[in-house]
């Protein structure tokens, strides 16, 4: 008890003074904004901010200002090999339901319960080695260009969460 009331001793007058200093400082200002403030398009804002900011927030910066060099590689290679080992199971049933889902078609072929047009698939094969080579020339959207260039920036900033990452991908695809 003696320590409470000590302490409220020392506080109440700071919390007095803050009020008073509060009032003051709104009672002066009372309808006096202009020109004080300028205002800000928080659309325009998050329109511009990179993808990671918008999740993160503004104190998502390369991780090398915030974490020791162990614990970056710590965090990189943990989600890396979570990331592999999830991308070899799912990427095993995928090749599997692929593989069997053609083995299944194969014969029905052969069987004669399905008859395949193969005029008609070669036509379609033409089309889209034409439309292949239509896209081939032309030039990378900007879109994608842009979206490369904060890939890499990220990368080029987290060097080290990067490479735990891929360590930690590659043994989880392994295990």
């Amino acid at each position: 008890l003696e320590i409470q009331g000590f302490y409220q001793g020392l506080v109440a007058p700071i919390r007095k003074e803050g009020r008073r200093r509060a009032r003051e400082m709104a009672a002066a200002s009372q309808g006096n904004f202009e020109g004080k403030f300028e205002s800000l398009d928080l659309a325009e804002l998050a329109k511009k901010q990179p993808w990671w900011r918008k999740l993160f927030g503004q104190e998502s910066g390369p991780s090398a200002e915030k974490y020791s060099v162990a614990t970056q590689l710590l965090i990189g290679g943990v989600t890396g090999w979570c990331t592999g080992f999830i991308f070899q199971k799912v990427g095993r049933l995928a090749a599997t339901a692929l593989g069997g889902g053609f083995f299944l078609l194969q014969l029905a072929n052969h069987t004669g319960y399905i008859k395949v047009d193969w005029k008609r698939v070669e036509r379609d094969m033409k089309k889209a080695k034409e439309q292949l080579k239509v896209r081939k020339g032309s030039q990378t959207p900007a879109e994608v260009k842009s979206k490369a260039d904060e890939v890499v920036s990220f990368v080029k900033k987290n060097v080290l969460v990067t490479g735990g990452f891929f360590g930690g991908f590659l043994l989880g695809m392994a295990s």
